[in-house]
């Protein structure tokens, strides 16, 4: 697990000449390369333990093997499992933590941007790898990175089963790295989540984010050098540095999603009318484009921007680089980081069991057909059939709080 690879072939370390008279080159060698293996054996032996902890009896092998083995005998129970799948990076975020020197809550941020894509359609995520790429594996800075991974994998409660360290001098600078993570989940056939299960009069209930979590960070970081501010500085509305509101690591509502999963919609009642639809994840595109990918063609949410108050990062990004609302709406959470869909009947009991588990939520709108009147070209609040799905559509109403 996480050792470095190659990004160029080694070069042959014999001493070479090119005839009796010429001098004898140099030897070169992969360390001279630039690529430091034990340095990577050292930062698995760092990071080894926190990864360790998020293995259940499910999980074969240890850490070091080729290739992470799962036993998924479990599913032998299920009468018609389906796998479900989630690839995805960070970002420029990532800028922010090399700028700022820390690197462990980075894996925050990975770990939700791929489970919490797997829970929207009621799937558990069973288990997780990770990539990373740098310029100069130092091994405390790749620990750290892992650390923050596996602390987020048992907050979701997935297990980390590989992963992956690759070394580009060269290609990146020594401080420089990159991150990319995919896990793999289930979900019973007849408990699957989607569109198909969304009807007129359903409840659509906001989840609170943890600030700007892994998406929109170009327009952030562009804003924030155009004022030129340093991270360092400390904001009074923030009630912080900057850095310290940027690197904000990213809720993971894995957990939380399952537990509202298993409370409103029970196994006795796979297949039937469930009474939680599905969800959304709030990522790049902004709230109504993400809403829109997870209702049925013919449908309309109307969502009421007067249910919150944007929180102050947001405010402050809007102001300091004279940012469009519309724009705003289509880069950032705005502070919704998931969103479910469910029963009138059912949202009385997902506020108070989201309320018992920590979780800030509030109803933020309705579904209803969509009779095409708000449909018009060049409204900026109105989206429908976003990120290549031809479904519902979502209107944004009134102001913010």
């Amino acid at each position: 697990m996480n050792a470095p690879t190659p990004a160029l072939p080694p070069q042959p370390a014999a001493t070479q000449s090119t005839g009796p008279d010429s001098p004898t080159r140099p030897s070169l060698t992969y360390a001279a390369a630039g690529v430091d293996v034990e340095a990577g054996d050292r930062a698995v032996e760092l990071m080894k333990d926190a990864v360790k902890a998020t293995h259940s009896a499910s999980v074969l092998g240890g850490v070091g093997g080729f290739a992470g083995l799962f036993d998924v005998s479990r599913l032998l129970t299920y009468r018609r499992p389906l796998l479900a799948t989630s690839t995805d990076g960070v970002g420029t975020k990532v800028a922010i933590a090399q700028a700022m020197d820390v690197h462990d809550t980075i894996g925050f941020d990975l770990v939700g941007m791929v489970v919490d894509d797997i829970v929207v359609v009621g799937a558990e995520p069973l288990y997780m790898t990770d990539y990373i790429a740098c310029g100069k594996v130092v091994p405390e800075r790749i620990a750290d990175i892992v650390r923050g991974i596996a602390a987020a994998c048992s907050v979701a409660g997935t297990a980390l089963v590989g992963g992956e360290t690759a070394e580009h001098p060269g290609l990146l600078g020594e401080s420089e790295y990159d991150v990319a993570g995919a896990a793999t989940g289930v979900v019973e056939a007849d408990a699957l989540l989607g569109p198909e299960r969304v009807r007129t009069g359903d409840v659509v209930i906001a989840m609170a984010s943890s600030g700007i979590h892994s998406n929109g960070y170009s327009l952030v970081r562009r804003v924030i050098n155009h004022a030129g501010w340093a991270l360092d500085r400390q904001v009074s509305e923030l009630g912080r540095t900057l850095g310290e509101e940027l690197l904000e690591p990213t809720r993971v509502y894995a957990g939380d999603c399952l537990d509202l999963v298993r409370t409103l919609n029970p196994a006795s009642a796979a297949g039937a009318d469930l009474a939680l639809r599905g969800f959304s994840h709030v990522t790049g595109g902004g709230l109504a484009a993400n809403l829109a990918r997870v209702l049925p063609k013919g449908l309309l949410a109307t969502v009421d921007r007067s249910t919150w108050e944007l929180p102050a990062v947001f405010k402050l990004v809007a102001e300091l680089g004279g940012v469009p609302q519309a724009d705003l709406e289509r880069t950032l959470n705005l502070g919704v980081g998931m969103v479910a869909i469910v029963a009138p009947s059912a949202a009385d009991a997902a506020l108070a069991r989201l309320a018992e588990r920590g979780v800030p939520a509030w109803v933020m709108g309705t579904v209803g057909a969509d009779d095409g009147v708000f449909g018009t070209a060049g409204n900026p609040d109105y989206v429908q059939g976003a990120k290549g799905v031809d479904g519902g559509a979502v209107r944004l109403v009134n102001a913010y709080a």
